[in-house]
């Protein structure tokens, strides 16, 4: 028999084995790409909002921090967990958790009467986060068996991963200036709405980890590792690199990490088992997806600023500002997993990806205190975007492509922590050296002087677009040194993946 009808008998197998799935599929991408949606948008919606919710609760400065804090605490630390709760008790049930959880702490979130109640609100908003985005990772990962819808289809959710903190900037100063900062936090109800009810009828309760059980010791030693590791860089952005809070919980962070991975090869049934960590393209693709995750935060945090307190933007437009760069990366997203990467491999795309944004960082540099954004930062966005659009989808396919069905949510989690830890590394590091830079620029300087002040702000964002562009350098030579040759067996047929 030849490759040509191998190939489609067993496509024909897959869709004959799973008709009703098959059938459902896109219809199952539009609800898993609405959840994403609702949980990357939670990364940044409330940003744009916080300034008209401290004025309104009257919480410090100080402890305004800890409303986006809360969130990336709680998501980061229980996403392992979230992911083998849906590989042990289903995906539906795991999504369909998620969702209405999600939604009612949004709601409590928006409903806040103090400062306790709505950090509570965010902090139990990454919790249910951490079960429903890997469950909806996962549920992609599993519905899609030919490898080139599978392709189309995570360049929608990898699109989306990419750009939903641009899109969340824009949706947060729109309901921010034509309702009213609640309505960042309700927002999410509305949404669960239409995620629950398509979850509700197109997915199948799948239960492959079913005679497993779940590694407690792991999962207490990977919660608090993840936990003190992104409580760490947060606190190095609010106190400094030497306060003990900062590097005592780091190195709290490692050693608890260190011993999950000790603990996950002695393990009868390990949380992360590490046959998923082993594959060199997969375990590239983590690196990437965390890398791309860090460097992401030096265009969004910074040029938010610089929009805004620079130029005069107001949050909308802030927000639509950032829409050609959401543009370029959803082209992007679509050519390189669907066209590039099956054709010549991670190899070859992935360290180009890095290195066009590292290029479009770069570039970024220029601005200045009287710059156009037409000129001085429209066309740079672009080039970053289209570069972030080759490496974040086509390594999220990688990273979940041909695991074992079992394996599913775990690896799925994985991605998301990955994201979710490159972030607070990327936003701890680059305030620290922008703070670092303007106190530099000010030395010697009449700090009342407001040109003075205006050149301080933007030395503080040009170094951190330098540092975002060196961290897509580098990213780029550590793809290249560690993705594999050619094109994985996944992407080289349209054969529908085998799990192991």
């Amino acid at each position: 028999m030849s490759e040509k009808t191998l190939t489609e008998s067993g496509r024909e197998s897959a869709v004959d084995a799973h008709p009703e799935a098959s059938a459902k599929r896109w219809w199952i991408l539009a609800v898993v790409a609405l959840a994403q949606l609702m949980v990357v948008l939670d990364a940044t919606i409330v940003n744009i909002a916080l300034p008209s919710a401290q004025a309104d609760l009257g919480f410090s400065d100080g402890n305004r921090q800890w409303i986006v804090t809360a969130y990336a605490l709680a998501f980061a630390s229980l996403l392992l967990l979230g992911g083998r709760i849906a590989d042990l008790f289903g995906r539906k049930t795991a999504f369909l958790v998620g969702v209405v959880g999600f939604a009612a702490v949004s709601a409590l979130g928006g409903a806040a009467t103090n400062f306790e109640m709505l950090v509570t609100a965010r902090a139990l908003q990454g919790a249910f986060g951490a079960l429903l985005a890997p469950a909806a990772l996962s549920l992609l990962n599993t519905t899609f068996t030919d490898a080139r819808e599978k392709a189309k289809a995570f360049s929608v959710y990898g699109a989306i991963a990419g750009a939903g903190g641009a899109v969340g900037l824009l949706l947060g100063g729109l309901l921010t200036d034509a309702l009213d900062w609640r309505w960042t936090l309700y927002v999410n109800v509305v949404i669960a709405v239409f995620a629950f009810a398509g979850g509700w009828i197109l997915l199948h309760n799948h239960r492959d980890a079913a005679n497993s059980k779940l590694d407690v010791p792991g999962t207490l030693l990977v919660a608090a590792g993840l936990f003190s590791l992104v409580y760490g860089f947060s606190n190095a952005e609010t106190h400094d690199w030497n306060a003990p809070e900062t590097w005592g919980f780091l190195i709290a962070g490692g050693v608890l990490l260190t011993a999950f991975a000790w603990w996950q090869t002695r393990a009868a049934h390990p949380l992360l088992p590490l046959r998923i960590l082993l594959d060199r393209n997969r375990a590239a693709s983590f690196l990437a997806v965390l890398i791309s995750g860090g460097g992401m935060f030096g265009v969004f945090l910074f040029l938010t600023y610089y929009l805004q307190l620079n130029l005069g933007f107001s949050p909308t437009k802030t927000g639509v500002a950032f829409l050609p760069m959401v543009a370029a990366l959803m082209v992007a997203a679509q050519v390189s997993t669907t066209k590039l990467v099956p054709r010549v491999g991670p190899k070859a795309i992935i360290p180009f990806g890095f290195a066009v944004a590292a290029v479009g960082m770069a570039w970024l540099t220029g601005i200045g205190v009287g710059s156009s954004y037409v000129s001085a930062v429209l066309p740079q966005l672009i080039v970053t975007g289209f570069g972030l659009g080759l490496v974040m989808p086509p390594a999220m396919q990688l990273a979940t492509g041909g695991v074992a069905a079992e394996d599913a949510g775990v690896a799925s989690a994985t991605v998301n922590a990955m994201q979710q830890v490159g972030g607070s590394i990327g936003t701890a590091l680059l305030n620290t050296l922008a703070a670092s830079a303007a106190t530099d620029y000010l030395a010697g300087k009449d700090p009342r002087n407001k040109l003075v002040q205006a050149q301080a702000t933007i030395e503080s964002y040009t170094t951190a677009f330098w540092w975002s562009a060196g961290l897509f350098a580098a990213g780029a030579v550590i793809a290249f040194l560690l993705f594999r040759r050619g094109v994985p067996e996944q992407d080289a047929s349209a054969a529908p993946v085998v799990h192991m």
